[in-house]
């Protein structure tokens, strides 16, 4: 899970770049579990708070809420 602060720090590229990422191992965490081999379940509760937060800032980027519009 990320901390408050480092969410902070994030820019909107570093944001989204990170989102691929989480929702990419939350499938795979999904086929894990489907499969009866993933070892702490847990995890995919944590990956799921993360997207949460990081749709949550990508959105406020989006609204002007957060510093400059760095768009690549």
């Amino acid at each position: 899970m990320m901390k408050k602060q480092k969410l902070n720090e994030l820019s909107i590229s570093d944001v989204d770049e990170k989102l691929h990422d989480n929702l990419e191992d939350l499938q795979n965490l999904r086929f894990q579990k489907a499969l009866q081999q993933l070892e702490n379940p847990i995890r995919i509760s944590h990956l799921k708070k993360e997207i949460a937060q990081l749709k949550t800032v990508k959105k406020e980027f989006d609204l002007g809420l957060r510093g400059g519009k760095d768009k690549d």
